[in-house]
């Protein structure tokens, strides 16, 4: 169960069809929050303001994880974090935190934050466990019902 971190391109077709499986999981978690004739439950990300793309591969290369972090102000913002369920629990996650921290210093962010929902009570775990603290709910996602915001500063 050997995987790997390495930096894609936003348009890499197997990041692509991670973000897909993710929108389909929040669909199915947030449907009854959805406002009418909208069927996405998140902000929508396009590739601007995107700095990096980080995708967990197995051996053989298959795509397990996506993360990415964009511009946010002077802040980096975790977006599209996902784990394909049957990798779930073999530390991917922390391994993309992981990589995210190191990014972030590369980059030179004084703190990376993220947005997450109420009904993703594993994703609140994994950051905190990882030294995210709560903030305020930041823009765009204020107003959002069940909205959950944490920050932390990278590593030096």
């Amino acid at each position: 169960m050997t995987f790997s971190i390495k930096s894609v391109s936003w348009d890499d077709p197997a990041g692509e069809a991670l973000r897909v499986a993710m929108r389909a999981e929040m669909r199915e978690r947030y449907a009854d929050r959805l406002p009418p004739g909208r069927d996405e439950p998140q902000m929508v990300v396009t590739g601007e303001n995107v700095v990096w793309v980080g995708l967990a591969v197995t051996a053989d290369a298959t795509a397990i994880g996506h993360a990415l972090l964009r511009r946010h102000g002077p802040d980096l913002e975790i977006k599209r974090m996902y784990v394909a369920p049957a990798w779930r629990g073999h530390g991917v996650a922390t391994a993309l935190l992981d990589a995210i921290d190191v990014e972030a210093r590369r980059f030179g962010a004084p703190r990376v934050i993220l947005h997450t929902g109420d009904r993703q009570p594993e994703a609140v775990a994994r950051y905190a466990r990882h030294g995210y603290q709560p903030i305020p709910v930041y823009e765009p996602y204020l107003g959002m019902p069940g909205a959950h915001c944490f920050a932390k500063s990278p590593p030096s």
